[in-house]
């Protein structure tokens, strides 16, 4: 881990929604303008019959297209995360991903175009479908993969950061549950072992096939599902907020609602959590007058 690791985080915290947004719509927008700079002088030096606009339709649809398609993408990374565990699985499943990719940035692409070419007054014309798709899949595939790549070693930098720093996981166990509600949780973790008071854990956060128990700024990866962890946790100090989280209220500062009915948890360490309507009276039950 990164001696600095827990402070780069937490100033890091406030910023992190923002620099996930902006480095995609950057990343596009850049390749937009460029990709339209070099097709159109690339048509005008082999003296295609073409308007300016009309490289800029095409590469600026490509890329919104694909801006879209970076959420789906997330997801389907956060449920089938690479690692050792099934990972030629788990590579077919992308292999899937990658299809249904190409397939959803050719549609909306040329929906796109197809707009942009009528408010033009012009028609615009893909090509012969078959062909052009195979062609689309050969360029998007490795698209699909350079995301999926990224966005995974973006996770693996934060993991690093928090003190979990190998990638892919294992498939060995990495943590052994006592047969009634530990005090401690044995964790091994960098080839040592680590006891982990179950009473000091700040909050828990879902990740893939693990739980991060998040403790003085550093997570501990546990391998179980946040409905096993909930059962072996003082129900009394820790509940759920959200499918993804369970916090321990001794490490709550402050539960903010929100207009849609979820509330936002801002934890004594300076994390913010997201909490859901559907568990926001367990999360505050008990606290007497609100």
């Amino acid at each position: 881990m990164h001696p600095d690791g827990p402070q780069i985080l937490r100033r890091f915290r406030p910023w992190k929604r923002t620099f996930e947004w902006g480095f995609w719509i950057a990343l596009y927008t850049l390749n937009a303008v460029a990709n339209s700079v070099t097709v159109a002088l690339d048509l005008d030096r082999r003296g295609v019959d073409a308007a300016a606009w009309e490289a800029a339709v095409w590469e600026s649809s490509s890329a919104l297209s694909m801006l879209l398609l970076v959420w789906p993408v997330v997801w389907l990374t956060r449920r089938f995360p690479l690692q050792w565990e099934g990972l030629g699985r788990r590579i077919g499943l992308h292999f899937a991903g990658s299809i249904g990719y190409s397939l959803a940035h050719v549609v909306l692409m040329v929906a796109m175009r197809e707009f942009a070419y009528a408010m033009a007054g012009a028609e615009y014309s893909f090509g012969h479908w078959p062909s052009e798709l195979f062609y689309e899949y050969l360029k998007d595939v490795r698209t699909y993969a350079g995301v999926v790549l990224m966005i995974e070693g973006y996770r693996f930098v934060l993991r690093r950061l928090q003190g979990e720093a190998r990638w892919p996981d294992r498939a060995s166990p990495e943590i052994e549950f006592e047969p009634t509600r530990p005090s401690r949780f044995l964790v091994k973790m960098l080839g040592r072992e680590f006891l982990v008071p179950a009473n000091r854990i700040e909050y828990a956060s879902a990740s893939g096939n693990y739980v991060n128990l998040h403790v003085a700024g550093r997570d501990y990866p546990l391998r179980s599902t946040m409905k096993d962890l909930l059962a072996r946790l003082d129900p009394e100090k820790f509940r759920r907020a959200h499918r993804s989280h369970i916090v321990n209220l001794d490490s709550v500062a402050q539960i903010e609602p929100v207009d849609s009915g979820d509330a936002r948890i801002t934890m004594r360490d300076g994390a913010v959590l997201p909490c859901s309507r559907k568990y926001r009276p367990a999360l505050t039950r008990g606290f007497g007058p609100q």
